[in-house]
């Protein structure tokens, strides 16, 4: 098992910076694959960045792409999402996930762990 509990969501306008933390428990995290994903009222979830077991390769969302960056501190367990510039479409629910997977995975169901998720606003 591997318990997931992220941190660092909050309300800020738009063009702004947050920076999400999630940190783990458990099984060793450096096995896993860890992934963010998002999701705003009426929709669906949907992946957001994933980064591999080294950190060495990483995964975005077109729609995030240079604006967030995924890391890790495997001796810390903590994996982070960098949000920069952000809009208010960003706004949702965020989720760490993780999963001992081969590839970059986007798909919910290859992550067999979930933290309960950060709220992230943005404001216009």
């Amino acid at each position: 098992q591997v318990q997931l509990v992220e941190s660092g969501g909050g309300l800020v306008q738009a063009g702004g910076s947050l920076r999400l933390s999630c940190a783990a428990s458990g099984r060793t995290f450096s096995n896993y694959v860890l992934g963010w994903f998002r999701q705003a009222p009426g929709k669906e979830r949907e992946f957001v960045s994933a980064i591999s077991v080294s950190g060495g390769s990483t995964s975005y969302l077109a729609a995030v792409k240079g604006r967030f960056t995924i890391s890790r501190d495997n001796a810390k367990n903590t994996v982070f999402l960098q949000m920069n510039s952000l809009k208010p479409e960003d706004t949702a629910v965020y989720y760490c996930a993780a999963g001992a997977i081969k590839g970059l995975a986007t798909q919910e169901k290859s992550y067999p762990y979930w933290g309960q998720g950060t709220q992230v606003a943005v404001s216009s």
